[in-house]
């Protein structure tokens, strides 16, 4: 594995530039092939970086001795707006789109690059011997065996990570559509739903590390699960413009800390050497990403938006369920 032989505080950086520089490629590339591969070199890279950061929040939370992942995710959600608003201002002053992302790229790269030199030194094993005696990578974890209940608490550690990807995605996607063509809502209020989720979300993973230190992960997932699902689906029995924002609101504070929650319990799964769950969960869940917005665009084709929304509060439900696989006490080692 890149992370286990360079660290991951160098990946993260190495996958946050030629993400950087795969966007920007895109947006330059004189046909459609190269927009493409472009296009692909940078999905792939942001991947990598995904798993390489998460891996090395994780390494500086077992150091640090308390829960502090949900705090880098809330950071994620801060930029998720920011990037929002760097792509108004760059309409806003008419920049061409090659102009904008060159100056993302390098302000990006060189933020990654001095944010290294304070990250943790070395590769992510904690000893030498740990290193000898835990599997390589992850086609020897699977020659050596696995048992059984990991191969379970995988799938649904990968389930619960779904489901907070498929409810984000939900506001991400369709809540602006679904306020102004199906609620009426005007032009100015239609994106407080997405606004609504993403602000709530940052909130409930400030405060989900306090909550996950003194409740645990499970508590804190199923009540956040269930919080999710009664507010959508209130929202959606009873449709009105102020009722769905606060619907939206509701799912991106109750899911806020299951992407962090099932991460986080993958790498400390026995049996796997640290990172290799981390990185089958942090894939796979991508697939939720992937395809949700087709699932939920055919029902809505076939039915209607409002019925395509449902899939929020029935991917928290998921989590309520599966939330027995994630960790009953404080993280605190």
């Amino acid at each position: 594995m890149l992370i286990r032989r360079f660290g991951s505080a160098r990946i993260a950086v190495i996958g946050t530039v030629l993400t950087s520089i795969g966007l920007l490629s895109a947006a330059l590339a004189p046909t459609g092939v190269l927009f493409a591969v472009a296009l692909f070199l940078g999905g792939a890279s942001d991947a990598i970086t995904d798993v390489a950061q998460n891996a090395h929040g994780l390494r500086v939370q077992r150091r640090f001795g308390r829960s502090i992942i949900n705090g880098f995710h809330a950071i994620w959600s801060i930029g998720a707006v920011l990037g929002g608003a760097m792509a108004a201002v760059a309409i806003a002053l008419q920049l061409p789109l090659g102009v904008h992302l060159g100056i993302s790229t390098a302000v990006f790269a060189t933020v990654a690059l001095v944010a290294l030199r304070f990250c943790l030194p070395g590769r992510d094993d904690e000893t030498e011997a740990d290193a000898a005696a835990e599997p390589a990578d992850l086609a020897d974890t699977v020659r050596r065996g696995v048992t059984p209940r990991t191969v379970i608490a995988i799938i649904a550690l990968t389930l619960i990570a779904m489901a907070g990807a498929v409810a984000e995605d939900a506001g991400n996607s369709w809540a602006t559509l679904y306020l102004a063509d199906s609620l009426g809502a005007a032009a100015a209020v239609a994106p407080l739903g997405f606004i609504a989720l993403v602000g709530a979300q940052f909130v409930g993973r400030m405060i989900g590390d306090p909550l996950t230190d003194r409740f645990g992960q499970r508590w804190v997932a199923r009540v956040g699960g269930i919080i999710a699902a009664v507010g959508m689906t209130l929202a959606l029995a009873f449709p009105s413009v102020p009722g769905t924002i606060l619907g939206f609101a509701a799912v991106g504070f109750g899911i806020a800390t299951l992407i962090p929650a099932a991460m986080h319990a993958a790498d400390e799964l026995p049996g796997l050497r640290a990172g290799v769950g981390l990185t089958i969960v942090s894939w796979l869940l991508r697939l939720g990403f992937l395809l949700s917005p087709p699932f939920v665009g055919y029902i809505a084709e076939n039915e209607s938006l409002r019925a395509g929304l449902f899939v929020a509060p029935a991917a928290a439900l998921v989590a309520v369920l599966l939330a027995g696989f994630l960790e009953k006490r404080r993280t605190r080692d």
